[in-house]
């Protein structure tokens, strides 16, 4: 048996952090199990711009003040710490402001912390029932910092002018409002966070943002769901999920974007059809496909099959304004650096659109000869059939069997950016947009007879290389 005088004093030290806890909530956020790993993940995200599409309850809004309570106190775990720090918080309107995000600021706020309140409505006493204008709080470092709200009913004139460490997003804004608070964060090199739901369908937060058209390595996104919040009860999910339509289900449960439109490539996993780049053995090595473009993109990519059928994007050239000479360069390099095989006569060979036998109006030379009298021998004899090359691609993306036999390498991101932009417009037609990468993929995939194989004998080395491969995918799918 505990002596009694042990028994008290484990009962003080409980009371004394019971109470530390309800002072201090921001330390003990997301510190015990059970874990909100997304939300660590996106405290740890080095990025200046990042993004969480959550569904509702999903805990995003969650991080994003906490994020904010961290950068002002100069107590981020992950990041490097400032003495003093000036921020604001964004929503759609006041109402919103002061139902959610501020609401969420002061509960992680210790009253202690807080230097003054200013309000535009409501009394400083009581600030939870009225709308702040900006909080004053300490910096552990002896500074003083400021958290500014912001609704997005004033206006982009409201958002001009001032200097700001970070911004904080709750929900889309509108983009001229985003806009002008990348130029708030321009001088101090700031943080640009939202979280949202994406309610809206598919807005420039989508084309800018999620697919990311510039490759920007400043940005950075992630998906909450339902079940990725530990602290939400099954059965609550399965109420919620009965009273939503499949469409909304994708926004609110999910946090993922819709569109009234439809994907076309629905049967992409970016988590099973996009892989780590690796060395292929140089027998998988299949051929080259080009869509030629000079104002629009040129889009190249190289293709290799292992020896069970499977497709593999390992190379990527990607660019528009440049002359036939510039992009045959960039392709030959891209070859000599992949080890790629060349014929007896030192050039390579591509399939290319038959629209590359047109003349240039530069040149008597039509687009064929030009790229020949560079080095590429292109063969314009594609299938162009859109439908059959749609049905074959969707069946490498995902066969009746459930498997995959395309795989993408990471770094081919405009292959990546257009399947998963490639949406049915009017009398089921894709809509004609941002398709470069996708209809050279089509003349590949429609150049291969069915069951295609190599009948290359595998050397020792290969078949090595073969089982360590194949146990990559196996550990990918896996998790």
């Amino acid at each position: 048996m505990l002596d009694k005088k042990i028994l008290l004093k484990i009962k003080k030290i409980e009371k004394e952090l019971a109470s530390r806890k309800v002072k201090n909530k921001v330390l003990y956020y997301n510190t015990s199990a059970p874990f909100h790993y997304k939300q660590i993940a996106f405290h740890k995200a080095p990025q200046k711009n990042r993004w969480v599409f959550g569904g509702n309850r999903s805990g995003k809004t969650e991080c994003g003040a906490v994020e904010v309570v961290y950068m002002a106190r100069g107590i981020h775990p992950y990041r490097k710490n400032k003495q003093s720090t000036t921020g604001w918080v964004v929503s759609l309107s006041q109402q919103v402001q002061r139902d959610v995000a501020q609401s969420k600021i002061l509960h992680y706020l210790n009253p202690d912390w807080i230097v003054d309140i200013s309000m535009l409505s409501g009394k400083k006493d009581n600030p939870q029932n009225g709308v702040i204008d900006f909080i004053t709080i300490k910096n552990i470092f002896g500074g003083i910092s400021r958290i500014g709200f912001k609704s997005c009913d004033q206006g982009r004139e409201k958002f001009q002018g001032t200097s700001l460490d970070y911004v904080w997003f709750d929900e889309e804004p509108p983009f001229d409002i985003y806009n002008e608070c990348l130029m708030r964060v321009l001088d101090k090199k700031g943080d640009i966070f939202g979280t949202m739901t994406p309610l809206k369908g598919l807005t420039w937060v989508y084309t800018q943002i999620y697919l990311n058209p510039t490759n920007s390595p400043d940005i950075w996104c992630e998906f909450m769901q339902w079940e990725d919040n530990p602290f939400l009860d099954s059965l609550e999910i399965k109420k919620l999920e009965q009273t939503l339509s499949k469409v909304e289900l994708e926004s609110r449960k999910y946090g993922k974007f819709a569109s009234s439109l439809g994907l076309v490539y629905t049967e992409f996993d970016e988590a099973i059809n996009v892989i780590e780049p690796f060395t292929i053995p140089q027998d998988w090595q299949d051929n080259i496909s080009i869509d030629p473009g000079l104002n629009n993109p040129l889009a190249c990519h190289f293709y290799a099959v292992d020896y069970d059928g499977n497709i593999y994007v390992v190379g990527e050239h990607f660019m528009q304004g440049k002359t036939v000479e510039y992009h045959a360069q960039k392709i030959i390099e891209l070859a000599k650096k992949l080890n790629w095989h060349f014929d007896s006569s030192g050039r390579l060979s591509a399939l290319i659109d038959s629209a590359a036998n047109q003349k240039t109006l530069a040149s008597n030379k039509s687009v064929s000869e030009l790229f020949y009298d560079n080095g590429i021998l292109v063969n314009p004899k594609v299938n162009k059939d859109l439908f059959s090359g749609i049905s074959k691609v969707k069946s490498y993306l995902k066969n009746a069997q459930g498997e995959s036999k395309l795989f993408i390498f990471k770094n081919c991101t405009n292959l990546i950016r257009e399947i998963k932009s490639y949406f049915w417009g009017n009398n089921d037609v894709p809509i004609k947009k941002d398709d470069h990468c996708l209809d050279e993929l089509r003349y590949y995939i429609m150049s291969r007879p069915e069951n295609a194989k190599p009948t290359i004998q595998k050397s020792q080395i290969t078949k090595d290389k073969d089982r360590l491969i194949r146990r990559i995918k196996h550990d990918k799918v896996s998790l």
